[in-house]
């Protein structure tokens, strides 16, 4: 299992646009990923301000997203409109949530190198006070 929260910063006067676009990358990622368990956009309390929770059953098909065709062509067209985003690697509490553990998983073998680029890149952060 792999889940992150992105808190996610828009440009000021940016909010439609973003949301335009998290709306599409919601829709594709639902429909062509069936690894994907969870993928959420909020609304935060101070303006401009979002959050994003991804979750998928594994590390490798948290990288098949991170590199797919929908993806990769977003997020330029995110980056755009955002100020900052910041990833956290986060993990469900096993008696709250029916999400499993989130684990580092190793570089699939044969990845190409942009999959290996993002393996390193995007590597889940398991903190140590986590039970496993």
């Amino acid at each position: 299992m792999a889940t992150l929260l992105a808190h996610i910063q828009v440009k000021e006067g940016r909010e439609a646009e973003f949301e335009a676009i998290a709306e599409g990358l919601y829709r594709t990622t639902r429909e062509s990923e069936p690894d994907c368990l969870r993928y959420e956009y909020w609304r935060g309390a101070q303006p401009g301000h979002y959050y994003s929770l991804l979750s998928f059953r594994d590390f490798h098909a948290f990288l098949r997203h991170q590199v797919s065709d929908h993806h990769e062509e977003a997020s330029p067209r995110i980056g755009d409109t955002c100020e900052a985003v910041r990833l956290e690697w986060v993990d469900p509490v096993a008696a709250a949530s029916e999400l499993p553990a989130t684990r580092m998983q190793e570089l699939p073998e044969g990845a190409d190198e942009k999959t290996a680029r993002y393996h390193q890149i995007f590597a889940a952060v398991v903190q140590e006070w986590w039970p496993r």
